[in-house]
């Protein structure tokens, strides 16, 4: 379709109806509001607004938090396919149920906090347990350090060092110190070391040779088995709190849904906060600046003048168009195309929508590179139970668009060259019948058939020809309106010309078309052009600087149209193999049956197939994509695209939840 016209929007208002406004502008959609000129960020009685944007953010990360939480304790499973709950535009903008909705999320905040607390607390008394495992045999206190002239120490030391080694140390060291075993597993022995107060320091270094580490067991009490079994009844305590609590936030699941459109209310009101932080005002009044589409200009204007405002509208200057916003107007045909669109870059302000002349070429070089009757047909029946289940909007609905008219492209390429999961009808009629003749489902043009593969290569590329000439065509206009008729000619015009001549030149030498001149014709067109093309390209340049033009020129030419041109051999590449390696699948199924159908034979047949052309349809589906974008991308954009457009972010409902009801 096209690239819509945008008009600078420069607006006064009365800061009392600001909330209202806003309110207005953001149901409306269609008013992007930037940041003012510097002719106004410099006027001394302007000042910025306050927007409280950092609040309302973190209101609404509260909610969302909330609800995150809410799908760890109570998950949800939802449908695979099923749409969002619409709900009218205003409800977006009214802050109804917001507050008590706060209090919910705070109430379940706070208590997944004291659920992770506790979840602390039982991973330290089930540490504390552990820790006490190797001292339950002791029937000592734990809080027992000693007595007035001896201290006790318990400690461990690897399992593989010599016992009866660490007391002939320890005696030498400390003749009064004395190690008590207390038990031993894999890795160590764990002792009691009692010796005199005044010896410890000589015992602990002699100990610590052979590896000694002193048990940490400080703050416990009683003996070891009753110090563990209060830890035990402290975790029995503290799961029963916790399953309490963890009951206490289920509860609160019935206010999910609240939770839910509170959360896409502040969404709204992030939005416009945002937007009031690039509005300046006065006490009294306040002024906002930003581009909104011409074909809403009459709506606009019939919502500032019940806003008692006024506003300036201009059409931008042309060197402001890279700060102008694109948006693109499509129909249900190109609107598919805004996927790909998006995902290159969107066109410069003043420029070309690509989508119009990108919709038919995409479409046909997907259905040709996957051509498959049975593919087109599974992508058909996605894209319209996704449509019908989903209700896509925007990005979803481009991709399901697109995936149903590549669907149709892909089933009547199948039919025209017979293709139906490769060549199912064939291997099931031989599978059935040996002795048939039948040759399988008829086709128009087949690369697997005998000399087939050649056509086909020669169809894609007359297709690139065609296509890479429209975008000269294209290129052509543009450079005719913006004044450079000159360049067009010696660029664009000059290849046409060559195009011509070679055409001629093909036609008298393959004797398709009998005429005494054709040859000499053909010949003086390709020198005219070939003039015209090296002249084009001499035209700014002086001195020796024509002859590296002329040459550099020349090589760009016959280099990059032989590329271009050769890149559409990818088409007939994909369509071959799509269908060898699902050809290869059916016979491979078809092999257990080589001596007669039984139900185990058609039961492997089944799956194998199965199998088989999911893995082959997954890989075509992708792959053809990503090789048709290719084309588009590289080969087509290249003759006249001009991206860099900044897309249009009007201020809008936000919903991340929900979503407004379609008008």
């Amino acid at each position: 379709m096209a690239i819509l016209r945008m008009k600078r929007l420069r607006l006064m208002a009365v800061r009392s109806r600001k909330d209202a406004l806003l309110r207005e502008l953001a149901k409306l959609g269609c008013v992007e509001i930037t940041e003012t000129g510097e002719e106004l960020r410099q006027t001394e009685s302007l000042r910025p607004e306050s927007s409280g944007l950092m609040a309302v953010r973190t209101r609404q990360a509260s909610l969302d938090h909330a609800l995150e939480l809410l799908g760890q304790y109570v998950p949800v499973k939802s449908r695979l396919l099923s749409a969002k709950p619409e709900l009218a535009g205003e409800i977006f903008l009214e802050d109804d149920g917001v507050d008590e909705a706060l209090s919910v999320a705070q109430a379940i905040a706070d208590k997944h906090e004291q659920i992770r607390r506790i979840a602390a607390e039982e991973a330290r008394l089930r540490g504390v347990i552990e820790s006490l495992e190797p001292w339950m045999e002791l029937d000592l206190p734990l809080e027992s350090a000693g007595t007035e002239r001896t201290e006790l120490v318990l400690g461990a030391i690897p399992a593989k060092v010599s016992r009866s080694a660490v007391v002939s140390a320890l005696s030498e060291a400390a003749d009064e110190a004395e190690l008590f075993p207390v038990s031993e597993d894999k890795n160590a022995r764990y002792l009691a070391l009692l010796c005199m107060r005044e010896q410890l320091p000589a015992a602990q270094e002699a100990l610590r040779g052979f590896g000694f580490t002193a048990a940490a067991l400080g703050g416990l009490s009683g003996t070891p088995k009753q110090a563990a079994a209060a830890a035990e009844e402290s975790l029995k305590a503290l799961a029963e709190e916790k399953a309490a609590l963890i009951e206490e936030l289920k509860a609160e699941n019935v206010h999910r849904d609240e939770l839910k459109l509170a959360s896409d209310k502040l969404a709204t009101r992030v939005a416009m906060a945002e937007a009031e932080e690039r509005i300046v005002g006065t006490e009294s009044t306040l002024v906002l600046e930003g581009w909104m589409p011409e074909e809403r200009e009459e709506e606009l204007e019939k919502v500032f003048e019940r806003f008692d405002c006024a506003w300036e509208l201009r059409d931008p200057e042309e060197d402001e168009y890279p700060e102008v916003p694109v948006k693109l107007k499509n129909n249900q045909i190109t609107n598919a195309l805004n996927m790909v669109t998006n995902m290159y870059s969107l066109p410069a302000y003043g420029s070309v929508d690509p989508n119009p002349l990108m919709a038919p070429f995409f479409i046909l070089f997907y259905g040709l590179m996957m051509a498959d009757m049975g593919y087109g047909i599974l992508m058909i029946v996605a894209a319209l139970v996704a449509m019908k289940a989903i209700k896509p909007r925007e990005g979803s609905l481009s991709f399901c668009q697109l995936l149903l008219y590549c669907g149709i492209s892909t089933f009547i390429m199948g039919a025209l060259t017979g293709g139906l999961f490769g060549d199912l009808p064939y291997q099931l009629v031989h599978m059935f019948n040996p002795a048939s003749t039948w040759k399988g489902l008829p086709y128009l043009f087949n690369p697997l058939a005998e000399g087939g593969a050649e056509p086909v290569l020669y169809g894609a590329m007359v297709l690139g020809v065609i296509q890479l000439n429209t975008g000269m065509v294209v290129s052509f206009i543009q450079k005719k309106r913006k004044g450079n008729l000159v360049g067009a000619i010696f660029e664009e015009g000059s290849l046409w010309v060559i195009l011509v001549g070679g055409i001629l030149l093909v036609l008298d030498m393959l004797h398709i078309v009998a005429l005494p001149m054709l040859h000499n014709l053909a010949l003086a067109i390709l020198i005219v052009g070939g003039l015209m093309l090296l002249f084009g390209a001499g035209r700014g340049a002086k001195g020796f600087g024509k002859v590296t033009a002329a040459i550099g020129v020349l090589y760009n030419t016959l280099t990059g149209w032989f590329g271009d041109v050769l890149s559409y051999s990818r088409i007939m590449a994909l369509m071959l193999a799509g269908s060898v390696v699902g050809q290869v699948f059916n016979s491979i199924a078809a092999i257990p049956s080589a001596k007669g159908v039984t139900v185990f034979s058609l039961i492997v047949f089944i799956v194998i197939f199965l199998v088989g052309h999911a893995l082959n349809f997954a890989l075509n589906l992708l792959g053809c994509f990503v090789h048709d974008l290719r084309l588009q991308c590289l080969e087509y954009f290249g003759k006249f695209y001009e991206d860099g457009g900044r897309p249009f972010q009007p201020l809008r409902i936000r919903s991340r939840y929900l979503q407004t009801e379609e008008q």
